[in-house]
């Protein structure tokens, strides 16, 4: 469950706040208006702030003015055009398809541009029942803007006043899902789940967790200029080290699962990772409440079991039974939950005071760390062209309004147009699995927000209680939105229909028609989802080459680092950071694909093993840092670099070729090396590599490096095979 759908959490999350904030000021707006004019320009103004207010997100100040201001300006000049033409119904009907058409193309400036969008194509659907003179117009328009500057500047104040608040709630929400991220690698612990089906949802789950942590960079690392500012700059360092060091935990589970089936080592491993979790989910909880946090939990009972069962081990192996393997694995997972364990003391004693320096982010560039976003008219011209996904969508939005206006005007009764035109603007998303999911949550929601609706006006038609449930829904529906759509559907539904009630309290059929309406709009929406659509294989080429070129980058700055190259890890980490982002790509890619027909579906098996693959590939650097990490004083540095060096050049050379599909005969040969590479890993047991390395370097952590380099040459080789199964499948 969403962590921000518990009780216990939901008070503190920014999405309460934003309900709060939302809905105060549209009824503060509103209440404002009233004492000055009538319903009619309550409602005028009010709608302008409902338009400004859609953009109001967690999003830096300066980036929250210039979206909540290009709103105004746009959505004002929307409303005047569109009053303008209402008039002549040609006119008017030509305009609607337009700005559609206009409207969807800002898709190109990407998911920040989507409630702006969605603004635009509200108030135009808002504006076309009101035939005015060019005079009422130009005032309508002025009150429209009225709301909107109104709200804009209402929404600044509140912001830059709780702009350290909507960091906390920001970086509270990147840990809960970081600690919901431990309990899915908890289980694979648990020999009840199936190692691919939890592999698979660890992958779907790190595209939610890279979100919300780029969420938590773009405020958090734009500016710190106190000390309050400077915890929440260490915290969230400190839970991106102790991702890492939770990335480094991965290992062998099918053998540990086989040399371990009988001992309870296993059950006490998964507690741990358990516990892990509950304590960062303990720092989360602080940190939305504004406390520092002290650790509670002890891990000691599970800790001192492992090493009874280490000891156990041991003493098997004196006794002539084969468990080195058994025995490597346990010892190595024991020693990353300790540095894991350690870290979250670190988390935190980051929320307690401020450091006397924070040696990552002071005198350093955060720009390649943050979302970068230019809106320039210039992308959108470079998008109308046939083969753009954006243009079809845009085409395809502005012929299913035209439909849905022509399907409005032949209904028997005194349909209203604009909300059949307003649920195909929200139901119509660019991929057909967001068409889907919003299509099924928008019907289900209608419905029961009807029924709801229906109740109140039966059993409960009383203003006072009227007045309580809009008040509710009003904030229930900016909650939801980004949260469970379906209940804002809910929220939405019953808003709009006790408003209209309140307007026009006669109209007996008001709640039937708008469920018409409803239905008409996602039928037209998804009869247009397959006109011109997008299917996601045709996006799997660009995606999958992102993912290859910056592991490539990623793989450069890694064993520079390991081999001690650099002075520092900021490049690792900008590296790492972009690499996530890209896995997280493909993998929404590969999930909104299985929603698509099986027709449109390609090389889904593949995508994931690539997607793994790729993962692993993190998971092993993370690994090696965290081994040399533990033995800086041990190391062999001859050896380690020669061998590093080694593999850098292996795992560079086999990247490479995935990128360049047409040498077949090199990628054969890279091919045979990692199949040699993997077969070598895979026999290598703990006392062999021992034996074999004695000679060479008096140190017993080598092994354990040397087995995990060989796996790491092995699984970038396997990213060839899968990215040619990709190409070849989508081609």
């Amino acid at each position: 469950m969403h962590y921000a759908l518990n009780l216990r959490t939901f008070f503190y999350s920014h999405y309460f706040y934003l309900g709060l904030r939302f809905a105060a000021g549209l009824v503060g707006v509103t209440l404002f208006t009233l004492q000055f004019a009538d319903m009619a320009v309550a409602m005028t103004v009010c709608i302008g702030a409902l338009c400004t207010a859609l953009m109001d997100m967690p999003s830096p100040l300066r980036h929250k003015f210039n979206e909540m201001s290009a709103s105004v300006l746009l959505c004002g000049a929307v409303t005047l055009l569109i009053s303008l033409c209402a008039p002549y119904h040609w006119l008017l009907m030509t305009m609607l398809v337009v700005i559609s058409f206009g409207a969807c193309m800002m898709v190109v400036y990407g998911r920040k541009s989507m409630p702006l969008q969605l603004a635009t194509l509200f108030i135009m659907t808002m504006s076309m029942e009101h035939s005015m003179t060019a005079r009422e117009s130009f005032i309508h328009t002025g009150l429209f803007t009225l709301g909107a500057v109104a709200y804009l500047a209402y929404a600044m104040g509140i912001s830059w006043t709780l702009r350290h608040r909507i960091k906390q709630q920001v970086l509270a929400e990147a840990l809960f899902e970081l600690a919901a991220y431990i309990d899915i690698k908890a289980d694979f612990y648990d020999t009840r789940y199936n190692l691919t089906e939890q592999f698979n949802k660890l992958i779907r789950h790190q595209s939610l967790l890279a979100d919300r942590q780029q969420a938590s960079r773009d405020l958090i690392l734009r500016s710190h200029n106190n000390a309050k500012d400077a915890i929440v700059v260490q915290v969230h360092v400190c839970m991106l080290d102790l991702y890492e060091l939770i990335l480094s935990t991965h290992t062998d589970y099918a053998q540990l699962r086989v040399h371990l089936a009988d001992s309870p080592v296993l059950k006490t491993l998964h507690d741990l990772a358990y516990k892990a979790a509950r304590d960062i989910e303990s720092v989360a909880y602080d940190v939305t409440r504004k406390k520092a946090s002290y650790p509670e939990i002890s891990y000691g009972p599970e800790l001192d079991a492992i090493e009874a069962e280490l000891a156990a081990i041991q003493q098997r192996i004196n006794e002539g039974k084969p468990q080195q393997e058994a025995l490597a694995v346990l010892r190595a997972q024991r020693n990353k939950i300790r540095a894991i364990i350690k870290m979250i003391g670190e988390l935190h004693q980051a929320s307690q005071k401020v450091y006397d320096t924070t040696p990552f982010w002071a005198d350093a560039d955060m720009g390649p760390f943050l979302s970068q976003q230019k809106y320039e008219f210039r992308m959108i011209l470079s998008h109308l062209r046939w083969n753009s996904p954006i243009f079809r969508f845009s085409l395809r939005v502005a012929m299913a309004i035209s439909v849905g206006l022509l399907v409005g005007a032949w209904l028997p009764y005194a349909a209203h147009s604009y909300w059949i035109v307003l649920t195909i603007v929200i139901i119509l998303k660019p991929s057909f699995s967001m068409t889907k999911q919003r299509r099924r949550d928008r019907i289900v929601g209608t419905v029961i927000g009807c029924v709801i609706t229906a109740l109140i006006l039966k059993f409960l038609n009383y203003p006072a209680f009227i007045l309580g449930a809009l008040v509710l829904s009003t904030v229930a529906m900016p909650t939801f939105v980004y949260l469970r759509y379906r209940y804002a559907a809910v929220a939405v539904s019953v808003m709009i229909l006790l408003q209209m009630y309140l307007i026009a309290p006669g109209n007996q059929n008001l709640i039937m028609e708008r469920l018409v309406d409803t239905i008409v709009g996602a039928v037209v929406a998804t009869a247009f989802s397959f006109v011109l659509a997008n299917w996601e294989y045709q996006s799997l080429p660009r995606l999958v080459r992102g993912v290859l070129e910056v592991n490539l980058r990623y793989m450069r700055a890694s064993f520079d680092l390991l081999q001690g190259k650099g002075k520092d890890d900021f490049a690792y980490r900008i590296e790492r950071k972009r690499l996530m982002d890209a896995l997280a790509g493909l993998s929404s890619a590969l999930v909104r694909m299985l929603d698509e027909p099986s027709s449109k579906q390609r090389a889904v098996e593949d995508i994931n093993q690539f997607i793994v693959q790729n993962y692993l590939l993190m998971a092993h650097v993370a690994a090696l840092r965290a081994i040399l990490r533990r033995h800086v004083k041990e190391l062999p540095t001859g050896p380690l670099n020669a061998m590093l060096s080694e593999s850098h050049q292996q795992v560079v050379e086999v990247l490479t070729l995935a990128l360049a599909p047409h040498q077949a005969g090199a990628r054969e040969a890279a091919v045979q090396a990692g199949e040699h590479a993997l077969m070598s890993a895979s026999t290598l047991s703990a006392q062999e590599a021992a034996a074999a390395a004695a000679a060479l370097v008096p140190w017993s952590g080598w092994p354990l490096v040397q087995r995990r380099i060989r796996l790491l040459q092995a699984d970038a080789v396997k990213i060839i095979v899968h990215s040619e199964a990709i190409l070849r499948d989508v081609t």
